[in-house]
């Protein structure tokens, strides 16, 4: 049987909490903060334009060798200004849970991610995960984080 491994980042940026709620709860944005090696884009054509529980979204991704794979996530939580949840429902994870959460911190907002995530093909899956899937969600995370940093600032401590 395979693994759930986590993955948890947090940030703090010098922008208010309704600007990191603006900009973050607005599927748009997503591709702005993935690197373009991964080949996102956003397919679906009723998303909307901010998050909302039960928000279909779909896209097309390429992690690997660059070919395409459908990928389709629900919103399932949202609280306005504290947290938004998107799970996986079709795509290359047999378990995808990413929770988004926002706090006003003392010159800005703080911002944690935290992923649940399941390989499949059990072992195989497992294997996968040791040899390169853990490795590039972590460097998605570090570019978002970058990409992040550039739009909004460094926060000063």
């Amino acid at each position: 049987m395979s693994k759930v491994y986590s993955l948890k980042t947090v940030q703090q940026l010098p922008i208010t909490l309704d600007a990191a709620w603006d900009f973050f709860s607005s599927p748009a944005n997503l591709q702005k903060i993935t690197p373009d090696a991964m080949g996102f884009n956003i397919v679906s054509k009723y998303h909307g334009d901010k998050m909302y529980p039960g928000q279909i979204i779909e896209y097309t991704v390429k992690p690997l060798l660059g070919i395409p794979l459908y990928w389709m996530t629900e919103i399932t939580h949202v609280e306005d200004k504290k947290y938004f949840v998107d799970e996986q429902r079709f795509g290359p994870y047999s378990l995808w849970h990413h929770q988004h959460h926002f706090k006003a911190v003392h010159g800005g907002v703080e911002m944690t991610d935290i992923v649940h995530y399941k390989m499949p093909f059990w072992f195989f899956g497992d294997i996968a995960n040791s040899l390169f899937v853990k490795k590039q969600l972590k460097g998605i995370f570090d570019y978002r984080f970058t990409a992040v940093e550039a739009m909004f600032g460094k926060m000063v401590v």
